[in-house]
């Protein structure tokens, strides 16, 4: 077997220098180093022979090497790439699909991100970040300064503490909320879901402070029966520092996640994630009227989910609030309830008035007035209202 080959090391490099300095041969050099003095020659030819310098000639041997990513040596595969990642896919799909479709690995996901961050670099054109899912121009995580929000938040209780039945999304009345930003500065919306139904509300706030979120949180959940507002989760955000005032005036339990970990109430994210098709972070509030701002939330509390057997999130609601319907006091309905959080109801609408409007049956039968004692009267009765109206007055579905 012939031997093998390796380049010149570093200190292989100073070593040719100094002996070169003082005057020795090609071959002492080649038999010093054990190597042979075709290669020293070869060497010294391709990086000066006169005056020899280590740190420049192992950057011209790597510089030689080099050779370019395999989507610069090849235009048709960095046009396929390019144009999957104009779709929206991330680099990690694109490769497997790449491999699916040829029967071999044609490039790897890395190779794709090292091609979009060398281009930026190279070029200074931060357009290229745009194939990217994410679109940052510069991989890894922000470091953030001065500690985590989550040591100055009074009163705060951990999301482990929540109760188990909030987990598994089978009992209503646990609700996440966030702070949806856009890119100009002090313009938020206020969001608030409700884990079962999906339900989403939103508002547009005045400022990030704590105090008028606080109050808006009040006003939605204010409006609904005890049962359909036990918990409430948010991320460590200083606008969430007043989250004892809903404990105060409403009795709800108020949990955080972990810090630096908002996937925890990954309800809220999703949703605004969905929003974002409508209000990408670019728009300008000051564009919009509240009514504008509804209307996002119709639309997305209209949409159908998978998740809810393809219902959608106003229907879901709607049941669980007839359910709530014997604990409502007079001066509260059903209608007040939906109108605070965003979801009319009325009539059977048809075409496009679908996503405005929820869908209700309306029935004349009416609640038998008959005083009824015993349990087989009070099941008698309780079936007898599933089929007839509420007692606030809308309709049973």
């Amino acid at each position: 077997m012939g031997r093998s080959y390796k380049q010149f090391s570093l200190e292989e490099r100073c070593e040719i220098a100094r002996r070169r300095e003082a005057g020795e041969s090609l071959g002492q050099i080649a038999a010093a180093l054990d190597r042979a003095p075709s290669s020293i020659s070869r060497e010294l030819k391709r990086n000066g022979t006169s005056s020899y310098k280590p740190a420049y000639a192992g950057q011209q041997a790597a510089a030689r090497r080099w050779r370019g990513s395999r989507l610069e040596r090849n235009p048709g595969l960095q046009q396929t790439v390019l144009d999957a990642l104009a779709q929206g896919w991330s680099p990690e799909p694109v490769a497997g699909r790449l491999q699916r479709e040829t029967g071999q690995a044609a490039i790897s996901y890395e190779s794709i991100y090292r091609f979009i961050y060398a281009q930026i670099r190279r070029t200074k054109d931060f357009a290229w970040r745009r194939y990217l899912p994410r679109g940052k121009f510069k991989r890894g995580r922000r470091a953030s300064k001065g500690g985590s929000s989550a040591l100055h938040i009074k009163d705060r209780i951990s999301l482990d503490n929540r109760p188990a039945q909030a987990a598994d999304r089978k009992q209503a009345g646990h609700w996440e909320g966030d702070l949806i930003s856009f890119s100009t500065y002090g313009q938020v919306l206020l969001a608030a879901h409700e884990r079962t139904s999906r339900l989403m509300a939103i508002a547009r706030q005045p400022t990030k402070h704590a105090d008028p979120v606080a109050d808006t949180l009040t006003g939605w959940l204010g409006a609904l029966p005890p049962a359909l507002r036990r918990t409430i989760t948010f991320d460590n955000g200083t606008e969430f520092a007043s989250h004892h005032q809903l404990r105060h005036r409403l009795n709800i339990e108020t949990f955080f996640c972990d810090p630096h970990a908002p996937w925890q109430k990954g309800g809220v994210e999703n949703a605004i994630g969905r929003l974002r098709r409508n209000l990408p972070r670019k728009t300008n509030l000051d564009r919009l009227t509240p009514n504008d701002i509804l209307a996002c939330a119709q639309r997305y509390n209209h949409t159908p989910r998978k998740c809810l057997d393809f219902q959608t999130p106003a229907e879901v609601f709607s049941t669980l609030l007839h359910l709530e319907c014997e604990s409502i006091g007079p001066e509260l309905s059903c209608r007040l309830f939906a109108a605070r959080l965003g979801v009319p109801m009325g009539p059977r609408l048809r075409g496009d008035e679908r996503l405005r409007g929820l869908r209700v049956w309306r029935t004349s039968r009416r609640r038998s007035r008959a005083s009824r004692t015993g349990a087989r009267s009070r099941w008698r009765s309780a079936g007898h209202r599933s089929a007839g109206a509420c007692r606030c007055g809308c309709a049973r579905r």
